[in-house]
């Protein structure tokens, strides 16, 4: 691969003033009541966020961060005007697939970290060197250490784009895209626009249908529940994204004057993922990777880059872009695209929708585990489907 320009090597330092104050503001929450209700339905509970809030002030390393990211070759690179911060990792396996992978709202690319080995080496995971991938996870613009948009009509479209100069930047000339929740989005706008080198994606959310499923059959049992699913996201889960979709701003005076503000705010997402993180700070009961450590890492990552607001402002643009674009059919998909659809994730797509959404579908699979955060969750059955799904584009 030829040495690519414009690419500055990067390590994280947080200074301890940074620490000592996230601390002290932590310790200073003031709390409201508990909830009037058994379950989730007026928001996160009283009890998560206070056993969050205790051991995020008393127990976690707050190095932890540094340590993780800093371990792995990190970059940034000025595209269209944003400072793009990016991990890459080659395999050692030259004739390794490139991937970019995409992660989403409210994680961050440190949701990915435990996938990157699997995918670079198999052969330490029980594969073969034929389903190595080289790596390239970006933080979106606005998220983490990538700089914040100074300007409008950053959408996931233009960030499709920006990706695809990455990668040719980068001196990769046939690659392939993967990612969920907003990745998905990145990941779907790649695969309309079709950049030179694209060769294939993998999505985990049909990121149309929770739009709009006009269109899509409703016949069969998995279709019907499919429907259900995505009404109760409507009806009861879809507060987080109304709110940033429409006053990305207003939320984000909290977002950057409270953790623990910041940390409920990012755990009232979909009811599988709020429950499975509520169990690791109540019970001390981890689902796979979803643990205490695991996703304090994410919030410190949110809280010390104070990228709370910005984050959110994607939300905006994308509504913005779905106006702007309203009653125009987006462009038709020409690469291959594979799909998983995790049983935890906020509905779970029957393969008939998968495939009218995109009729070059070459792989579907129903994952037994995992959820919204099934990289996160279950790196391991993660990368499987990866290696699968994209097996047949080598």
């Amino acid at each position: 691969m030829a040495t690519a320009t414009g690419i500055t090597p990067f390590h994280l330092e947080f200074a301890d003033e940074q620490i000592d104050d996230l601390r002290r503001r932590i310790r200073a929450a003031r709390l409201p009541s508990k909830e009037l209700v058994d379950d989730r339905s007026q928001g996160v509970q009283l009890a998560t966020i206070d056993a969050l809030a205790r051991y995020w002030a008393s127990d976690y390393d707050f190095g932890r961060v540094e340590k993780r990211l800093n371990a792995l070759p990190q970059y940034t690179s000025e595209i269209d005007g944003v400072d793009v911060h990016f991990i890459h990792v080659r395999s050692q396996h030259e004739d390794a697939l490139p991937l970019v992978m995409t992660h989403g709202w409210p994680g961050s690319v440190i949701e990915l970290l435990d996938a990157i080995d699997p995918l670079t080496d198999p052969t330490a995971h029980g594969g073969s060197a034929e389903d190595a991938f080289h790596l390239v996870l970006p933080s979106l613009p606005g998220y983490g250490f990538s700089s914040e948009p100074g300007e409008l009509g950053w959408s996931t479209g233009r960030v499709a784009r920006a990706w695809a100069g990455l990668m040719s930047r980068l001196g990769y000339t046939r690659y392939v895209a993967q990612g969920g929740d907003q990745g998905a989005a990145v990941t779907d706008d790649m695969a309309r626009q079709a950049p030179a080198g694209l060769a294939g994606v993998h999505l985990s959310l049909l990121r149309s249908a929770l739009a709009n499923t006009t269109g899509l059959p409703t016949e069969s049992d998995e279709e019907r529940a499919a429907l259900e699913a995505l009404d109760t996201f409507r009806k009861s889960g879809f507060g987080y994204f109304l709110e940033q979709s429409t006053r990305p701003q207003t939320i984000g005076y909290a977002l950057l004057d409270s953790p623990v503000a910041l940390a409920a705010w990012m755990l009232d997402h979909d009811t599988d993922s709020y429950y499975k993180i509520a169990r690791a700070f109540v019970d001390g009961q981890p689902v796979g990777n979803l643990t205490r450590d695991h996703i304090l890492d994410n919030n410190t990552n949110y809280w010390l880059t104070g990228t709370g607001a910005s984050a959110a402002r994607s939300y905006w643009e994308g509504g913005r872009a779905a106006a702007l674009a309203a009653g125009q059919a987006p462009p038709a998909v020409s690469v291959p695209v594979g799909f998983t659809t995790f049983p935890g994730e906020i509905f779970r797509a029957p393969r008939s929708w998968a495939e009218a959404v995109y009729p070059r579908l070459t792989y579907f699979n129903e994952a037994e585990r995992g959820g919204h955060f099934a990289a996160w969750e279950e790196p391991r059955l993660f990368t499987d489907e990866l290696r699968s799904a994209f097996r047949p584009l080598r």
